[in-house]
């Protein structure tokens, strides 16, 4: 396992997301974790600060018994003390360099930046203090320590992946029963203070794909390291006269780096007039969004030139529709 913090400014999500990818490692950040806790227990479920270490370790435990990880949520570095295998990783850099990430993030101006820098800072803080009693983080926390102010994430990633395959991380088994066992019982004791119970199992949950034609799309957004979602959101074009929906358009995949939703065509081309009505209106009704359609010949030329999958015939069959 490893645990990626870093200061603010550092792009840490960014550096975890593509060390896990370099890795085959699964990649878990807070936000993800978060919505672990929103499908487990509900939207309105409040978690008390300091009951949230506990919470991420009982999570933690039982994902590290299914997959590697390499986590990005702060504080994780605290969870694993006395565990063999676990790999601490800190990103720092001069606070020059990182206001700069942020103006290039935000487009804001340099002042802007500098202020909140600042207010991420205090917050960051103030959360650490209230989740885990204590608002800074100890250098002896790490095994490693990266300065990231002449290194982009890419680089930052490529030693990571190293530090982690001489430390043996990419051939080691997964968490062991009894290490598992000793997190679960010490989570799940410290949550019972908040009369908190959590369910007995928590997995990592993969996109279930409807077409072949999408998942290998997913795996040549994967290999250039782009983050994609998969149908996160359909988009409302007919209604019905008492108003409720009676048609909506769910697009295959949202590009949140690039703020793009993309469509895939890949089916015969008596189906293709009827998804181009549908893209029509949502271009009409939702103008704000940007979509693009990958037709048939289009996704083939992709899919020949990376060499992700065999001539028309050679692919799995669907699963079911994809229209």
């Amino acid at each position: 396992m490893l645990t990626v913090s870093g200061e603010p400014g550092c792009r840490t999500d960014e550096v975890a997301h593509i060390t896990a990818q370099r890795l085959g490692f699964e990649h878990i950040s807070e936000a993800r974790i978060k919505a672990m806790i929103r499908e487990e227990f509900g939207e309105h479920f409040q978690l008390p600060e300091k009951a949230w270490r506990h919470m991420m370790a009982f999570i933690l435990a039982r994902l590290a018994r299914q997959s590697h990880l390499v986590v990005s949520a702060p504080g994780a570095e605290c969870i694993f003390n006395g565990v063999a295998d676990v790999l601490r990783v800190q990103i720092i850099a001069p606070e020059s360099r990182r206001i700069g990430t942020l103006m290039l993030d935000h487009q804001l101006e340099r002042a802007a930046a500098q202020q909140q820098l600042r207010a991420i800072e205090k917050q960051q803080r103030q959360e650490r203090l209230r989740r885990f009693g204590r608002a800074g983080i100890p250098p002896h926390q790490f095994d490693l320590i990266v300065n990231a102010d002449a290194l982009e994430s890419e680089q930052i990633a490529a030693l990571v992946e190293t530090a982690a395959t001489l430390r043996g991380l990419t051939s080691v088994e997964l968490l062991p029963a009894a290490a598992e066992a000793h997190l679960q019982f010490q989570a799940r004791l410290q949550l019972a203070r908040y009369k908190i119970a959590p369910p007995g199992r928590v997995e990592l949950k993969r996109a279930a794909f409807v077409h072949p034609s999408e998942e290998i799309f997913a795996n040549l957004l994967d290999f250039y390291r782009i983050s994609w979602e998969y149908e996160p959101r359909s988009f409302p074009i007919q209604w019905d006269k008492e108003g409720r929906v009676s048609e909506a358009f769910t697009p295959d995949f949202y590009l949140s780096e690039f703020d793009l939703y993309v469509e895939l065509t890949t089916m015969k081309q008596s189906l293709v007039t009827r998804k181009n009505r549908k893209v029509k209106l949502v271009r009409e009704m939702y103008p704000h969004i940007n979509i693009q359609v990958f037709y048939q010949k289009d996704f083939q030329n992709l899919i020949f030139k990376y060499g992700l999958a065999g001539r028309p015939g050679e692919t799995a069959p669907a699963r079911g529709g994809n229209e």
